[in-house]
């Protein structure tokens, strides 16, 4: 497979010519050149003519602009991901991780329209394609990319130091007499100088802010887990300590990674593989959460001990308790028998909650919470690929991964359950459409609602599949047009790396003959597996390593056969679930000469 920017070099859309005058300055000069016949145009009272010729002009030169700002984002992407083959060749994963995550993060950040936009479009579906073929290699070597880092925001808090004035700790005080929490609150100059810091230091003010902004998303769902765990709601405000509600932040020191910062071994009821971390899944973390925290308050009757348990470790708040006598977290805070950042966290806590309830005096009447994250749940035992889910539900890639910060990967695993969130309201138009695809073939094929001038051609291009394919497995006639709004079931090749073949990108000084020696085979069969005329190869061209299985023609003759498993699926308002037969049921075909049946 070559890489996207060789094989765009010879097919490129803009030809990049040598240095020249713009669109808007040639106009210029060509009437500079004619002045009479200029002069005659305006006197002969045709002044719409030039007018016409400079906004054509001006039209030309915005879509040469546009299209090299296509163009940068491109080169800069494939500079990210080619980036990160070398760090990945290097068998540096996480350096590799973070180069592929700049690259996609650089086009979801853009501002431009991916989906629209077809160079873009194709773009960021072969650049999803490939990191996740490498995924998959790392996994069957037994590594796997280590989760997107993000810095835990109280490593960076611990520096705080504590001299509020006493106007300050008097003011907080009063405020105490007036404030509501689930939580014990008290002041002092430790809880005042958190305060200070949180309103007067930019960045923990930042920090602060963007926390409570991000809380919009999940406060609902917490509140109400913790409620049901029959521990304070006011302990939502912990997670601004360790995450900012940030699911997937991680501290690199520690290795403690979610939103609530947990350890990436213990016993919390969290699952963990190659595929998915439940440490970074908002609701099932919060719910481990809320049994850990009821379970610390009853080892230790009392919430500042138990969130200081939470922190450092209850082992060590039970000896340092045994040894001094004092079940007093702020009499252990003054014998300074606690390590510097349990001391910062229970005060950090503390006054991160008796701002939250009194925004007026802290400047936070401002602060504007995020939307609810809202979502229908799917429990799936087997591999879909999450650009087939974004298909299916009518939205983005980006708008699944973002909904699903547990995953790992492009896919969800096979033969383990999985609880996949997608978009809410979704759930049946889902269950309808993914019944037309074959179990075995979720993890590659894709699903396309027409749109209107589009044709099979257009399609087949643009998802890296065949017309033919698609117009069989859809029982098309030959010649028979599709419409604006037809469901289109689209078949598309295994990704080799996920059906057991390798890809192996050429480095500098490789020739066919090192290649095949690293890999055990010989220079014949990459000849063939590769269609190479010659042995010549070039840096950067991307070769089959072992002999790649492709989409056989018998692939869709099970069709209208029942699937071996079902598709169980549930609603996350916890419904009951419905168990719905994962159909082969083909294609999906036209209803009533508009649209094909779901």
């Amino acid at each position: 497979m070559k890489g996207l920017m060789s094989r765009r070099e010879n097919t490129s859309l803009f030809h990049r010519g040598g240095p020249g005058l713009g669109l808007a300055a040639l106009v210029l000069v060509a009437a500079a050149a004619t002045p009479r016949a200029q002069a005659k145009t305006f006197l002969g009272g045709t002044p719409q003519s030039v007018s016409q010729t400079v906004q054509d002009a001006a039209q030309q030169q915005a879509a040469a602009d546009y299209a090299q700002k296509v163009q940068d984002l491109i080169n800069k992407t494939e500079a990210s991901y080619h980036a990160g083959v070398d760090d990945y060749n290097a068998n540096k994963l996480d350096a590799a991780r973070m180069d592929f995550d700049s690259a996609v993060d650089g086009m979801l950040s853009s501002g431009m329209d991916l989906k629209n936009d077809p160079q873009l479009a194709d773009e960021f579906d072969q650049l999803l394609s490939r990191i996740n073929s490498l995924e998959l290699v790392a996994l069957k070597q037994g590594n796997g990319f280590s989760p997107k880092v993000e810095e835990a925001p109280v490593d960076a808090a611990n520096d705080v130091t504590f001299a509020p004035d006493a106007a300050l700790v008097s003011r907080v005080t009063a405020e105490l007499k007036t404030t509501t929490s689930d939580l014990p609150l008290v002041n002092n100059e430790y809880v005042s100088g958190w305060i200070d810091a949180f309103a007067n230091k930019p960045t923990l003010h930042a920090h602060l802010v963007h926390s409570l902004e991000r809380a919009g998303k999940y406060k609902a769902m917490i509140q109400k887990i913790l409620a049901d765990n029959g521990v304070p709601q006011d302990l939502i405000y912990q997670a601004i300590t360790e995450s900012g509600f940030q699911p997937q932040v991680l501290n690199r020191r520690s290795g403690a990674g979610g939103m609530w910062q947990f350890m990436p071994f213990g016993n919390y009821g969290l699952a963990r593989n190659g595929y998915f971390d439940e440490r970074f899944d908002p609701v099932k973390s919060t719910i481990a959460y809320a049994k850990y925290m009821k379970y610390l308050y009853s080892q230790f009757g009392d919430w500042y001990l138990a969130m200081a348990a939470y922190d450092w470790g209850p082992g060590r708040v039970q000896h340092v308790v045994a040894r001094t006598g004092y079940a007093d977290y702020w009499e252990l805070y003054r014998r300074a028998d606690l390590p510097a950042e349990t001391k910062a966290y229970i005060p950090s806590v503390i006054a991160a909650v008796i701002m939250a309830h009194n925004p007026q005096q802290y400047g936070l009447t401002d602060v504007t919470p995020d939307p609810a994250v809202t979502f229908d749940t799917v429990t799936t035992d087997y591999a879909i690929d999450l650009r087939l889910v974004a298909d299916l539900t009518g939205s983005t890639v980006a708008d699944i991964v973002a909904l699903n910060p547990a995953l790992l990967r492009l896919s969800t695993p096979n033969d383990i359950p999985y609880d996949l969130h997608i978009p809410s309201g979704t759930l049946q138009e889902y269950k309808d459409r993914l019944q037309n695809i074959p179990e075995e073939h979720r993890a590659s094929w894709r699903f396309h609602v027409v749109k209107a001038g589009e044709t099979l051609d257009q399609i087949a291009d643009t998802m890296h599949s065949h017309a033919s394919e698609i117009a069989e497995f859809n029982e098309l006639k030959p010649a028979q047009p599709i419409e604006e709004g037809d469901e289109l079931v689209v078949p598309v090749a295994a990704s080799p790396t996920f059906r057991g073949s390798q890809r192996y990108t050429l480095r500098r000084n490789d020739t066919l003959v090192t290649v095949a020696d690293r890999f055990g085979v010989t220079v014949e069969q990459l000849r063939e597996w590769n269609h190479l005329k010659s042995s010549r190869v070039a840096p950067g061209h991307s070769l089959y390593v072992s002999e790649p299985i492709r989409l056989a023609p018998t692939s869709r003759a099970a069709r209208g056969r029942h699937s071996r498993r079902s598709s169980h699926t549930s609603v996350h308002s916890g419904s009951s679930k419905d168990h719905t037969s994962a159909k082969r049921s083909g294609a999906a075909k036209r209803s009533s000469g508009k649209k094909r049946a779901r």
